[in-house]
């Protein structure tokens, strides 16, 4: 009997934990009601390169503390290509993500791919400017990252998940998305042929 009310408990403390999760990411996307993408490309724009012709111009970012670099803007990063990323540390499936931006980090800052790391919290030690610093490191993230406690970045974007990355061209219109992990070949593929462009 006690055995059955432990695993009761168990699966009652597992369902309160990701409805708790699930409200806030509910909460963090709700109040989006700016999307980049026109309502043709919504449907599809996921995981394939938009043209220049229907893509949309990127939101700013939102002020936030910014780590590994000055302050930037997407105006001033013209002429450049750059990648978006929302991540949170705690995030599993972010940190799985990690290896591949790190190496186009590496790879292609030089010829021309700007990393912007958007770090928007999950859980509320994710929001602690010295956890986010600590993690930051100790995680061997070189390009810059800012906060977005608010979520106003997330929302101007319209993002739902993590991680979601946006690639944007050299004139900062949107040309590509993905959510979640994987499709590394696919996104570096579309990161040659914006920097190409």
């Amino acid at each position: 009997m006690k055995v059955k009310l432990l695993v009761t408990a168990f699966i009652l403390a597992i369902a309160g934990l990701l409805f708790a999760i699930y409200g806030r990411s509910r909460q963090a996307s709700s109040t989006s009601s700016t999307t980049f993408l026109s309502a043709s490309d919504s449907a599809d724009a996921h995981d394939r390169l938009i043209s220049a012709q229907r893509a949309t111009q990127a939101p700013d970012l939102a002020a936030g503390t910014w780590i590994n670099s000055d302050p930037l803007r997407l105006e001033d990063l013209r002429g450049r290509v750059v990648l978006v990323d929302f991540w949170t540390f705690g995030c599993y499936n972010c940190r799985n993500t990690l290896p591949a931006l790190k190496r186009w980090h590496s790879q292609y800052h030089e010829r021309g791919l700007t990393i912007v790391g958007v770090h928007s919290p999950e859980l509320d030690d994710e929001r602690n400017l010295d956890n986010v610093r600590r993690e930051v490191a100790s995680l061997g993230i070189r390009y810059a990252v800012v906060t977005d406690n608010n979520y106003e970045t997330w929302r101007a974007f319209g993002v739902e998940a993590w991680p979601t990355e946006v690639l944007l061209d050299k004139h900062g219109r949107v040309r590509w998305i993905h959510v979640g992990e994987g499709s590394y070949a696919e996104t570096e593929e579309a990161i040659k042929k914006l920097l190409a462009e």
